[in-house]
């Protein structure tokens, strides 16, 4: 499964997840005499292909502020920015914060877990504090209050200066949950979504980088 590309990947394990749903319903589970038949091994690897952790939710918990937090970042520029470039950028950051968030909250509802309000309390949810990557963890990008309101205070080419540099600090800390969702998860659809981060963000760094040099 981890060979076929993201699309695929999770176009089959949409596919799994209601064909498991389909016969566990019908047959009521599976039982001690049909373990070990073929329907029965297929419909629990199909489970397994499915199952999360708490690396799972710990992603979703964690990556849900933040991008809403990107957003915020992101609307600023509308009336900030002196800039067409870095209010198109901005523009696309914000669209692909969007989806991704309701896709992560979809995921904490169907596990019973807690959704995060607003853009704080990430220093609340389950992982901060705990296993070997605290300190990855702690520097996730989030911004502070007063970060927030200094870049809400700025206009013109120090805004976008200012909006670029803290941006890419933001995404950097994005990056980091996204690997960190690698070597730990066990969602196919989270991993999914986590090496989309890795991708899509590494690429508007070096964009980010690029234009911070012409100005």
């Amino acid at each position: 499964m981890n060979n076929i590309r993201p699309a695929a990947r999770r176009a089959a394990l949409t596919g799994a997840a209601a064909a498991a749903s389909f016969v566990l319903a019908a047959t009521g589970g599976i039982t001690a005499a049909t373990a070990a038949t073929p329907a029965a091994t297929a419909v629990t690897v199909r489970v397994v292909a499915n199952e999360h952790n708490q690396a799972d939710v710990t992603f979703a918990q964690q990556m849900i502020p933040h991008h809403r937090q990107a957003v915020a970042m992101a609307q600023m520029v509308r009336s900030h920015s002196s800039s067409s470039e870095v209010k198109a950028l901005a523009a696309r950051i914000e669209k692909a914060q969007e989806p991704e968030i309701e896709t992560m909250t979809g995921w904490l509802k169907a596990w019973g877990e807690k959704v995060p309000q607003g853009m704080g309390g990430m220093q609340d949810m389950p992982g901060i504090g705990q296993g070997d990557d605290d300190d990855a963890m702690s520097m996730s990008g989030m911004m502070d209050d007063q970060q927030m309101m200094m870049l809400d205070h700025a206009s013109g080419r120090a805004f976008d200066t200012m909006f670029l540099t803290m941006m890419i600090d933001h995404h950097e800390g994005a990056i980091d949950m996204a690997k960190r969702e690698l070597r730990q998860g066990s969602y196919g659809p989270a991993e999914d979504l986590a090496s989309d981060i890795i991708r899509t963000q590494s690429a508007e760094i070096a964009q980010m980088r690029a234009m911070l040099k012409t100005r």
